[in-house]
């Protein structure tokens, strides 16, 4: 058995120490996985609000292009093809000036057979497009996915033939404008129908970052909850030496004393009305009774 440097056997400070340190490690296991999952989730509602706030900015430049923009450059020629008029070309410009100061942001208008080559959907771009496809009811996609410089989370959302003008360029090469035809060819972009799925909008934002800011926090939360537990086991520690083991070890001491013949022996004296100290006050009564018992039997 261990005994410490005042010959008090340790296996009360070393019980009670398990106890607090399985305590500790049962709460620390626990607020670990709790933080974590809290800081992930926090992280990851950061940058789907990012990705929300582009793709709201791309709705909004669609929804000014049809509305202004188109009307306008209409009326520059009855018949001609201007590509500015057309809302999914305002948006991707818009959207590669935006890149320029958030270089690893991206926005497509993924599309399975599209006017322009740029728009053609890549192979994880066409899962999405055929999820949209599969669930007609289904508005909004969020997924996650590996590219070059991290984590990248994607938001989806589908692009669906509803209003029947859009047909006017995409229904047949006949039908197109000439000029459309002169800028992208009659091998792309026709045989669209009302109702019909063609793509998706697609949102990418990076993740890197704000991950690695949540994991930043995850091990500052961490390191600070041990500080914590050092400072409450160090606490606790000493107010269990002087509350408890030094005065039990000092009245320990006094019954031995007793045991062995020495009556003569102080009192064992302790302030307050805690259990100890009632502890001590009934030593006390014993030791005369059993004083008072042995010169009783010596008369």
């Amino acid at each position: 058995m261990a005994v410490a440097a005042d010959g008090f056997p340790m296996g009360l400070v070393a019980k009670f120490n398990l106890v607090l340190l399985a305590v500790f490690a049962t709460g620390f296991a626990a607020s670990a996985a709790l933080s974590r999952t809290l800081l992930q989730r926090s992280a990851r509602d950061d940058v789907l609000s990012d990705a929300r706030m582009v793709m709201g900015s791309a709705l909004a430049s669609r929804d000014y292009t049809s509305r202004h923009v188109e009307p306008l450059l209409a009326q520059l020629g009855q018949g001609d093809f201007r590509p500015e008029s057309v809302p999914a070309f305002a948006a991707t410009e818009q959207f590669d000036e935006l890149r320029a100061t958030f270089p690893d942001f991206s926005y497509k208008e993924a599309t399975l057979n599209p006017t322009n080559p740029r728009d053609r959907a890549s192979d994880w771009e066409v899962d999405i497009v055929d999820r949209f496809r599969q669930y007609p009811g289904l508005t909004e996609f969020v997924g996650e996915r590996q590219t070059p410089t991290g984590p990248s989370l994607y938001l989806g959302k589908p692009i669906t033939i509803r209003d029947p003008g859009c047909l006017a360029c995409h229904s047949t090469v006949e039908a197109a404008p000439e000029a459309m035809i002169r800028r992208y060819g009659p091998a792309n972009g026709f045989g669209w129908h009302l109702n019909e799925t063609v793509g998706a909008q697609i949102v990418s934002v990076p993740m890197t970052l704000p991950m690695d800011r949540a994991n930043a926090t995850f091990h500052t939360f961490l390191a600070t909850l041990a500080a914590i537990f050092a400072v409450v086991f160090v606490v606790v520690n000493a107010m269990l030496m002087a509350i408890v083991v030094r005065p039990v070890t000092r009245l320990a001491a006094i019954a031995d004393e007793v045991s062995l013949g020495k009556i003569d022996g102080p009192d064992f004296s302790l302030r307050g009305s805690d259990e100890v100290a009632r502890l001590a006050q009934s030593f006390n009564r014993m030791k005369k009774s059993v004083v008072h018992a042995i010169r009783m039997l010596g008369e």
